[in-house]
């Protein structure tokens, strides 16, 4: 029996109690067990970890005398943390839906079925531990793969020992609840490229390898001397292995020279594939006739140091691509439809059909676009239009897909599901976005074509004038032109660079996707625009009381009553007293839509206050009048973008909170930053226009431009345009971002943003405020520098060595033992340039002055 299952019924330990054994004479109390939480009695001062079962204390064991009993202090930290939003365990019955089946699972061998979810909670090697160990839980589990990174595990099950349903309970209960992952037939077409390239690679290097080893014979014979028939065979070998290593790694090349040959255009495989065909052609040739130098070494070492390069290029773009999976995951993977009977059935989203009814409990996000058709709550829909205060919703109004809803449960008929919802309808911009964005030419490809045209010539004039001399001597000057200034170091110098810095870049907390995005941002061009959100970009994305106007045991009142609502207004307000507690509430009542109110009492007396906090209507209709000085802080309040919210005690107001998202101390900084670097600034928000004015201002940036109630497709059109007139850097952190982030020339998403903006973006950070960007813009300057002077050394040699071969200095063999000079200028240059420099205060781990980077593995 598994030691997750309640029901477990093998012999007690030592160290249980259940309350069966308890004799009357002794006092029994209840605890939970130590490592899957049930409930169980044992006997009053018995001390020491608690075990339900033999199976529970067995796991607790081998988790612990494996080093990795963290794993329980972690699991009660995130149970502490999430503590508000406790629910009754799942029981997932929509996994069973046929839908479901034919969406996310694969049919195996011998009737076994296949299926990946994602996982949440995932965080260390402890969790793969427990997550493989699934067979052991359930006996329908046949194998158990996690995928640490993506947070994914793949599942091989016998659906006819056990539903799909109790496995993911079963990992619900280990602490990692699943959700479908999308796309996975796309990922499976990935992984296999990835293992093709990762084949590739192997053989490359095992061809490479073998010829430097017959070369180095070849090398001591030119000293030592060497048997003739000993000679040819290692000339043969090694031809036989460069030929395989053309044929099939280094087509690579190849197919990419011919593609920008088809499309009438030249990129830096073209003389790279020139170099090393016509190399490997002429190496073939002096191996038939038995005459002449070989070098194939050089040849098979280039392909197979080139083709890592490319591996770390495709391995950046395969993580681009899995976060633009969570794209999808944003309105949920599960409904609660409503019977014909009233009942609540759990199915998945993708079966839900227009007219249906749903049901969206408190805490969960609203599964498709649509009416609501019973019941009244507060929606947060920051996620698609940036306002940082919860909407009201009633019966009749409209309710979107990806919304959370905050209080009481809400009767929802369905208008739109899927692709068809707007939040469906902004993503799949976000992909349009994405698959319509230019490719960036490269400083190295457009120097390289201009290079081609210049050996070509060069190669041509050296045939033509060593010909009349000898043909066998023309064609060896011409090939060591070609070897001795093949373009491997100019080909490194950009990737190279940008590899580094985007490493040196994740040490300072920012998290780039694509090294060749740092072009642009070095330069800002002729109408280089950066372009704000406001909530959780400028300001802190959180409600907050930005001014406490009254006496402070008035606000201590207040904070007390809050304590029992889970309003974010109430939040807020608890944050900001930020001291435990002196009062307790002997009662309250929440008045949605309006206010608070209840009975406070001090612990150390018998005083009680009643307390109102709310609007001014709702202590109009509790006839407490407002005092003139504090009807004016309130127009103040309002006039700034800031809601009043006031407090009353024993029916006099006595106090006022204004609250708001307050602006980030960095933001003007960063702002006068970004001018000084060339960019000008622009604000757009879904938030009001009156609050984007008053915040912008703040900022040091012209109420003009600053445009308040924007809807996500607006923002994505004026992104546009914009874009198509120059340079535009956008900065947020919402899903309604996501597709501007998506459309502009470099997207950059802040820390605490959605999942959406992560993914669309080209850049996320890790650390809190602008002053991450302003350090991306100065390290994407500092890269183009080194990137100049590497180019320029790799043409300078390539000068040099062109001219020596023009006049016959350099042999074909010379030519392929100087030709990685080239090669390690530009590795050294690269290795030694530092675009990013650690701060004080990342290399200390924190995001602001006091404040723990939260995110800390992620530096």
């Amino acid at each position: 029996m598994s030691a997750l299952s309640p029901a477990a019924t093998s012999p007690p330990s030592a160290s249980v109690a259940p309350a069966s054994h308890i004799s009357p004479a002794q006092t029994s109390t209840q605890v939970e067990c130590t490592h899957c939480r049930l409930p169980m009695s044992i006997v009053a001062g018995n001390s020491g970890p608690h075990f339900c079962c033999n199976g529970c204390e067995t796991a607790h064991a081998v988790i612990t005398s494996c080093g990795l009993d963290g794993y329980y202090a972690l699991r009660d930290r995130l149970e502490a943390s999430a503590a508000s939003a406790d629910h009754a365990p799942r029981r997932y019955s929509e996994f069973d839906d046929p839908t479901f089946r034919k969406l996310y699972c694969r049919e195996a061998p011998d009737g076994l079925v296949q299926t990946e979810l994602l996982l949440e909670g995932v965080h260390c090697v402890a969790c793969v531990w427990l997550v493989e160990r699934l067979p052991r839980v359930n006996s329908a589990v046949l194998e158990s793969t996690l995928d640490l990174r993506r947070c994914s595990v793949r599942l091989t099950f016998d659906p006819r020992v056990g539903p799909l349903s109790r496995i993911a309970a079963d990992l619900d209960a280990l602490g990692y609840p699943p959700h479908p992952a999308r796309r996975a037939a796309q990922r499976d077409a990935r992984r296999a490229e990835d293992r093709q390239m990762l084949v590739k690679l192997a053989v490359a290097g095992a061809c490479a390898g073998n010829i430097m080893l017959l070369f180095f014979a070849l090398y001591a014979g030119m000293f030592e001397g060497i048997e003739g028939g000993f000679q040819q065979l290692f000339r043969w070998a090694a031809m036989i292995l460069n030929t395989i290593c053309l044929a099939w790694p280094g087509l690579v090349f190849a197919r990419s020279a011919l593609g920008a040959l088809r499309a009438r255009t030249i990129n830096l495989d073209v003389p790279i594939a020139m170099g090393l065909y016509l190399g490997g052609a002429w190496g073939i040739w002096k191996t038939i006739t038995g005459e002449g130098d070989l070098y194939f070494d050089s040849i098979s070492a280039l392909i197979f140091f080139l083709l890592i390069g490319r591996y770390v290029q495709q391995r950046q773009q395969r993580f681009a691509s899995d976060a633009l999976e969570l794209l999808f995951n944003l309105a949920g993977s599960t409904a609660h439809r409503v019977g014909a009977d009233g009942a609540c059935v759990d199915v998945p989203t993708e079966s839900l059909h227009v007219g249906e009814t749903v049901e969206v409990r408190a805490g969960e996000t609203i599964p498709a676009d649509g009416v609501v058709l019973l019941g009244n709550s507060k929606v947060d829909c920051s996620i698609l239009t940036g306002e940082s205060r919860p909407l009201t919703v009633n019966i009749g109004d409209s309710v979107a897909a990806g919304s959370v809803n905050l209080q009481s449960v809400l009767r929802v008929t369905v208008v739109a599901t899927g692709e068809s919802t707007r939040i469906g309808k902004l993503l799949r911009m976000v992909e349009d976005a994405q698959a319509r964005r230019a490719p960036i030419v490269r400083l190295a490809d457009r120097w390289g074509a201009w290079l081609l045209y210049g050996l070509l010539l060069l190669a041509a004039a050296t045939l033509i004038f060593w010909w009349p001399i000898s043909p066998t001597l023309a064609f060896d000057r011409a090939a060591a032109l070609l070897i001795a200034t093949c373009p491997c170091g100019l080909g490194l110098a950009t990737p190279l660079a940008m590899t580094v810095a985007v490493g040196l870049a994740a040490r300072c907390g920012i998290l780039i996707k694509g090294g060749e995005i740092l072009e642009l941002l070095a330069r800002p061009g002729e109408r280089g625009t950066i372009v704000l959100d406001k909530t959780g970009t400028m300001t802190e994305g959180v409600l907050s009381v930005a001014r406490w106007t009254g006496p402070a045991s008035v606000l201590e009142l207040a904070g007390a009553l809050c304590r029992t609502s889970s309003h974010p207004v109430s939040k807020a307000v608890v944050r900001h007293l930020n001291v435990a507690p002196r009062m307790k509430v002997a009662h309250s009542h929440e008045h949605r839509g309006m206010g608070l109110e209840g009975t406070v009492i001090e612990e150390t007396s018998p005083h009680e206050w009643r307390v109102l906090l709310g609007h001014a209507e709702f202590l109009g209709t509790q006839n407490v009048a407002i005092p003139p000085d504090l009807a004016f802080e309130a127009d103040r309040c309002a006039a700034n973008g800031l809601s009043p919210l006031f407090v009353a005690v024993d029916g006099v107001c006595a106090g006022l909170a204004e609250m708001g998202d307050r602006i980030r101390p960095d933001t003007a900084a960063a702002v006068r930053r970004f001018r000084a670097f060339g960019w000008s600034v622009r604000v757009l928000s879904g938030d009001r226009e009156e609050v984007v004015r008053h915040v912008a201002s703040e900022a040091g940036i012209s109420p003009q431009d600053a445009l308040g109630g924007i809807c996500p497709e607006a923002k994505l059109n004026i992104v546009r345009e914009l874009t198509s007139k120059g340079r535009t850097v956008m900065i947020g952190d919402g899903v309604n971002d996501a597709a501007a982030l998506a459309a502009a020339s470099v997207g950059v998403a802040v820390r605490g943003g959605a999942e959406a903006s992560l993914a669309a973006a080209d850049v996320s950070l890790t650390s809190d405020g602008l002053l991450p960007v302003v350090e991306l813009l100065e390290g994407a300057r500092r890269l183009m520098w080194t990137i100049y002077l590497t180019i320029t050394t790799s043409l300078l040699y390539n000068l040099v060595a062109a001219s020596l071969a023009l006049l016959g200095y350099i042999s074909p063999l010379l030519a392929a033992i100087i030709m990685p000079a080239s090669s390690l200028t530009a590795v050294a240059i690269c290795m030694k340039s530092r675009p990013f420099r650690p701060s004080p205060r990342a290399m200390r781990g924190q995001t602001s002055p006091g404040r723990p980077n939260t995110r800390g593995a992620l530096v």
